[in-house]
């Protein structure tokens, strides 16, 4: 009996040995698959990091290069992208504007036009100086436009030295603003096409018509053409050489008699066009632009024939029979001349898009066709811009 109790109680002892090294050898096992969880979900947790840290890093560089370093810089950006957008269903169409103080309401009229007929997504980059952007903003904010999605770009001044001189017989020398329509690819810098417009005028069709305007392959971008438009027949038949390449350039200058371009060659309106960034960006056609207007300010080579434009000859010589061309009812011009009285009521209504180019501005005292302006002009609620003819009527009446 001693033997055999002795015996089962080795045998206990032995079982228990063996579910203790058992229960020992799970636990080890058990700590070892976690440490490799562990180690695994570090692994991963380092790799996101590492991932997120290289999009951040290229986020920051994109965002110097859009900004600092050229001196157009973002100021803000208003409200969030709509959900549709979000979820990648609707392209965006960028329309770049600038507005300069003096000319403010024109560019509010012009985008709530645009804003007002189309159901797309516009997104409006509104190119302006450090003083005007409260201005801007404020105006914006407190009219139905607050909800319209816009990012305001500060223009650097500083940009222009050494390509511009002071002329006072060419007015555009002192407003840096005209020269913003050269910078697209910095004011958009992640888009693929992009339209530009000045300030002055009304677009009554649906913006994506223009922003869909077909470019040549090797075109940068499409305009106007001044002798071919609807503008040009009803307009300035018999105008002789003040809209051919003739009265922008000197061809008495061996440098423009150099480039081989004829004197005869309709030129194009640039206040109105559409660009393909992605061409721009290749051609490098900022770096063509500010090449003739250093060489400008070194030779003078611009005509006389039309002193007050300084923005208009580079263009027409980096985009000489380079450039495709927009419907001519998407720029029906010279409102702003005495000219821009022949057109009928129905033409004007069947333009899409009316441009007042000229001296006389539809805030102003004696444009034609003010009154199909004013339907889109939101008045300023700071009362710093007015419109000058109420002024007159006013004073008129006393």
């Amino acid at each position: 009996m001693v033997m055999v109790f002795a015996i089962h109680q080795h045998e206990s002892a032995t079982g228990l040995k063996t579910n203790i090294y058992i229960r020992q050898k799970r636990k080890m096992s058990f700590r070892k698959v976690n440490i490799v969880i562990l180690v695994l979900a570090v692994a991963l947790f380092l790799l996101v990091l590492h991932h997120n840290f290289l999009g951040l890093s290229s986020l920051l560089r994109n965002e110097v290069s859009d900004s600092g370093i050229v001196g157009l810089q973002p100021v803000d950006f208003i409200p969030n992208a709509p959900q549709r957008v979000v979820d990648g269903r609707e392209e965006e169409i960028p329309v770049v504007i600038a507005a300069s103080e003096d000319r403010l309401g024109g560019a509010i009229a012009a985008i709530n036009s645009i804003q007002h007929n189309t159901r797309s997504n516009v997104i409006f980059y509104i190119v302006t100086l450090n003083g005007t952007a409260d201005h801007l903003r404020s105006w914006l904010s407190s009219s139905n436009l607050k909800r319209i999605r816009y990012k305001i770009v500060n223009f650097d001044t500083k940009l222009l030295e050494g390509k511009v001189k002071e002329d006072p017989d060419q007015g555009e020398s002192i407003k840096p603003l005209t020269f913003a329509r050269f910078y697209l690819p910095i004011l958009v810098p992640r888009a693929k096409k992009a339209i530009y417009m000045d300030d002055d005028v009304i677009v009554q069709g649906d913006i994506l018509a223009l922003y869909n305007t077909p470019l040549k392959p090797g075109h940068a971008a499409a305009f106007s053409e001044d002798c071919d438009s609807t503008s040009a027949k009803v307009v300035i038949r018999g105008a002789g050489n003040q809209y051919n390449y003739i009265g922008y350039l000197d061809y008495k200058k061996e440098r423009i008699r150099e480039l081989s371009m004829k004197a005869s060659t309709c030129s194009f309106n640039p206040g109105v066009f559409v660009a393909n960034l992605t061409e721009w960006r290749r051609q490098n056609i900022t770096n063509q632009l500010e090449k003739w207007m250093k060489l400008n300010v070194e030779e003078g080579l611009y005509s006389r024939t039309l002193a007050g434009s300084i923005t208009t000859p580079p263009l027409l010589i980096v985009f000489y029979q380079q450039h495709s061309t927009i419907d001519p009812m998407w720029n029906v011009r010279h409102l702003g001349s005495s000219a821009g009285k022949r057109y009928s009521p129905q033409f004007v209504k069947a333009a899409k898009l009316l441009h007042w180019n000229g001296h006389f501005k539809p805030w102003g005292r004696t444009a034609s066709y003010t009154d199909v302006w004013e339907k889109w002009y939101i008045p300023d609620p700071t009362g710093k811009f007015s419109l000058i003819r109420r002024h007159v009527e006013i004073s008129n009446t006393k």
